[in-house]
């Protein structure tokens, strides 16, 4: 490891202040270099900055959450600790110029909230435009647009949300956040989790390659760490444009804390030589919660709920902090009734949210997918990428225990309840797995279709992180070609799957039906890549099922 973990005691004759200025010389350079990157270039100067953006999330029908990040003079960057205390003001209005204010007011940025604030803003009008901006010391910051939600009883005709999940910066550009941000016509934007990732650099990039450099340079251990790579991942031009045009809701996943990260540690975590997995975690949900715009329903988690009048609620989950630790691929321990992927206390909430639920859609903000899937009938060749892809075992058959797959007790529990209480129009919204999907979730796959369905879901692909062409590196589509036919046929609840291409979907929901547009890049290592459309599945009201449309809303 490196030199951080060990103990700071010499054992030599260095004097104490020899030793004082050689620490402070190697501080300079093991710390200078990644503190600097989580920085765009700026002037050597004390004006305050607003160099990462701003952002705005978990709207309501009176209120949204407002963000920000201020730089208040040139030595106080992200993980520092540094930096003064600095007042911020914010002012919201109806119109971009600003010359109708509805409200303002200002919060202090400290270094021990590494100079992130935030302003949880009430007393607004449901489903309206609003636009603020911040300002400190004579600075004003980018002007952004944000959205309130529909009124509680509100007869609303339709919703659209943006979909996206796993951003790898090392893995290529955020051009999806790019096209995101072009369109007009988002009430919000929903992030899947893989907001960020931890690894150290190069060890997780497109194709073994790393496009552009991520910062820190180690891999994310410390609050200085954590705060460092969420500072990188918010200097990116896409993505402050995303956070500039519509309110986000975000949920984690593993990577913002550690791969397959679960309640008591995570495959990407050694225990002692990395300190403690509850020292990591407290280090990773601190930095996440002061610099992403989320309001925490219930604190250190992100399961919450949001109401979009009486077309839909949405439902979001914590699938991290609280399950049991993934089960032995193959082992019948994925029936264990004691192993839980939510909490007893989160599903019940679940439950209990889904039977109260009086709006015409429940949504589900779910991190990792829920619908069956085996892969007994795939060829070698092909299993064993998919196997790579998905942390199985090379040989034989298997499920992801990581997913839903890994925890059937929850989820036939969940289920059975959708089933038992008549409760309809369920739509899971899915990421993790870096591929597209469209499933029918049904409560027992081993008989499917004769067996129910109880819901239905929808994944999106990742917007860099690598899928199952880029493991196998062979030409986009020529995986998906074989493979797609194969995992159908295996599980025929999958309308659809497409195992090689990025991108980001489109979610519209009127009363009749909930559709997805699943949009794909051009090239995810080219900061001016394109955007089409490929696919679109709907479910209509009442069905529990997913059909084929063939056109985009």
């Amino acid at each position: 490891m490196t030199s951080r973990h060990r103990s700071s005691q010499s054992v030599n004759s260095v004097s104490p202040r020899r030793r004082t200025v050689v620490k402070a010389a190697a501080a300079t350079a093991v710390l200078g270099a990644p503190l600097a990157a989580a920085l765009p270039a700026r002037a050597a100067t004390d004006t305050p900055a607003f160099l990462h953006g701003v952002a705005s999330g978990d709207p309501l029908p009176d209120g949204i959450l407002l963000w920000t990040r201020v730089t208040p003079t040139a030595e106080a960057t992200p993980g520092s600790g540094l930096g003064p205390d600095t007042e911020v003001n914010w002012v919201l209005a109806r119109d971009k110029t600003f010359t109708t204010v509805v409200a303002k007011g200002s919060v202090t940025a400290t270094a021990a909230s590494d100079h992130t604030v935030k302003a949880d803003v009430r007393g607004l009008e449901p489903a309206t435009d609003y636009w603020f901006r911040f300002s400190a010391g004579g600075t004003d910051s980018p002007v952004a647009r944000t959205r309130t939600a529909p009124a509680a009883d509100a007869a609303v005709s339709g919703l659209r949300f943006g979909v996206v999940s796993c951003a790898n910066w090392e893995a290529g550009y955020f051009a999806a956040y790019r096209h995101l941000a072009a369109r007009s016509d988002l009430d919000a934007w929903l992030h899947l989790g893989d907001y960020i990732y931890e690894y150290k650099s190069g060890e997780y990039a497109a194709r073994g390659s790393v496009v552009r450099p991520h910062a820190p340079a180690n891999e994310t251990i410390t609050l200085a760490d954590y705060r460092i790579r969420h500072a990188k991942y918010k200097t990116d031009p896409d993505l402050q444009a995303l956070h500039a045009k519509a309110p986000v809701v975000a949920i984690w996943d593993d990577h913002e804390f550690a791969d397959n990260a679960w309640s008591g540690g995570a495959v990407n975590h050694t225990e002692g030589a990395e300190g403690t997995w509850t020292a990591r975690k407290a280090a990773a949900k601190q930095a996440y919660f002061e610099w992403m715009p989320v309001r925490p329903a219930i604190e250190g988690t992100t399961y919450r709920r949001l109401r979009f009048g009486r077309l839909a609620d949405l439902t979001l989950l914590d699938l991290r902090s609280f399950r049991s630790q993934q089960a032995s691929t193959g082992s019948g321990s994925v029936d264990d009734p004691d192993r839980t992927i939510t909490g007893r206390a989160q599903l019940d909430w679940l439950k209990a949210g889904l039977t109260a639920s009086d709006t015409t859609w429940r949504l589900v903000g779910n991190s990792v997918m829920i619908a069956p899937f085996v892969i007994g009938s795939l060829s070698a060749d092909l299993l064993k990428p998919l196997a790579k892809l998905l942390g199985l075992p090379q040989e034989g058959i298997a499920v992801n225990t990581d997913q839903w797959d890994g925890y059937t007790d929850d989820r036939r529990e969940l289920l059975a309840h959708l089933r038992s209480n008549a409760i309809r129009n369920t739509v899971f919204l899915t990421g993790d797995i870096h591929m597209a999907w469209a499933n029918d979730v049904p409560v027992d796959a081993g008989t499917y279709p004769l067996s129910p369905s109880a819901a239905t879901e929808f994944v999106v692909t990742s917007v860099t992180s690598d899928n199952l062409d880029d493991i196998v590196k062979v030409p986009e589509g020529t995986v998906s070609a074989v493979a797609a036919p194969l995992i159908r046929a295996a599980n025929r609840h999958v309308h659809w799957v497409d195992t090689d291409r990025h991108g980001y979907g489109v979610l519209d929901i009127t009363a009749e039906r909930a559709q997805m547009d699943y949009y794909v890049l051009s090239d995810r290592t080219s900061a001016s890549a394109g955007s089409s459309w490929v696919r679109s599945y709907r479910t209509l009201s009442g069905t529990q099922q997913v059909e084929r449309t063939y056109d985009p809303v």
